[in-house]
């Protein structure tokens, strides 16, 4: 277990921001998980719980204590249906438990190659990508109890999943150190290229009949042509949410902006965008101080070197205002700001 004291998080954040935690605590097994949870319940201090830092805006220094999970791990299992249950300790990389399972003939998860953070962070955000959520295959998710120290299994069910969404973002903040989680993958893997422009870029590459593997190159050369790298430039990924509207309010805006992109979520909501709208608004490529919008992607706010949190939550404000002008549509942050 790893217990520091102001210790810099600057590596701890993809927008690379300058800042400290009074204490960094580290676990690396359910036993240190259970250590810190008896730490948690001891104190008064407020306390953070991070992933990589890929969904993280930070504003000052935090006074109190980072926790993070190192807890390593993938296996593999096969049900008697010919399915497969995949375990990973809650501090893997996400997308090197997608490598993974397409270097094990799995491609369940391929839509979502190449999104950042760790396995712990996939259940909170519910991350998701071209069409996939990873809601859709979590089996199980295991973690302590920090009011008790116990050990707990959490089904999917209780999770209250929704569009970036699930109740450890909200009644569970707080609540729960995860240390592992099992994903269900069915006996057929069915590949899914009609969102976006995936199968646009497939046809380029002349690719008529995609393996898995072909899938995730495609999806990778697709987000790495659009999406800063952090280490070159500083950013969250994309900033803020698609907002889900009312069918009428689509219907009343496509009336006015003639082939305005959207997502057909059910017959009565319509996703729309944020990207595009922000765009609509001049707002892509354009900085307000040492914070900027990215030139390929404009739902990435990006620190053009040395932005402060302030200097990205203004320019945040300022494009929500513009959007919230023009199209009647309030967008909300992906992101979390601390």
């Amino acid at each position: 277990m790893k217990d520091l004291r102001n210790y810099s998080l600057k590596h701890h954040n993809t927008f690379g921001m300058e800042a400290k935690a009074s204490r960094f605590m580290e676990y690396a097994n359910v036993e240190d998980a259970q250590q810190i949870a008896a730490v948690l319940r001891a104190g008064q201090e407020p306390f953070l719980i991070i992933g990589s830092g890929s969904n993280l805006l930070l504003t000052a220094d935090f006074e109190g204590i980072v926790v993070h999970s190192v807890i390593k791990g993938i296996e593999k299992r096969t049900c008697e249906d010919g399915a497969t249950v995949v375990r990973c300790g809650s501090g893997e990389l996400w997308d090197d438990v997608v490598a993974w399972c397409v270097g094990e003939s799995l491609g369940h998860l391929v839509n979502l190659s190449l999104i950042p953070g760790e396995v712990g962070a996939s259940v909170v955000q519910n991350i998701g990508a071209y069409g996939s959520e990873v809601s859709e295959f979590v089996a199980s998710i295991e973690a302590v109890d920090i009011a008790t120290g116990e050990r707990v299994t959490i089904a999917p069910a209780d999770c209250d999943y929704g569009y970036r969404k699930s109740k450890f973002k909200t009644v569970w903040k707080n609540k729960y150190l995860i240390t592992a989680v099992e994903y269900l993958l069915p006996a057929e893997t069915q590949l899914n290229v009609a969102y976006g422009n995936i199968r646009a870029e497939l046809e380029r590459r002349g690719i008529d009949k995609p393996t898995a593997d072909d899938l995730r190159s495609t999806i990778i050369g697709i987000r790495q042509n659009k999406l800063p790298d952090p280490a070159v430039e500083g950013n969250a990924g994309s900033f803020f949410m698609n907002p889900v509207v009312p069918r009428e309010k689509y219907e009343e805006l496509a009336a006015l902006y003639e082939g305005m992109p959207h997502y057909d979520v059910d017959e009565e909501h319509v996703k729309i965008p944020a990207g595009w709208m922000i765009e609509q608004c001049g707002w892509k490529g354009k900085s307000l101080g040492r914070a900027g919008v990215h030139a390929k992607q404009a739902l990435v706010l990006v620190n053009r070197g040395g932005a402060t949190g302030d200097e990205v939550v203004r320019l945040c404000e300022a494009i929500r205002r513009d959007v919230k002008e023009k199209f009647g549509i309030n967008i909300y942050p992906e992101v979390n700001i601390v």
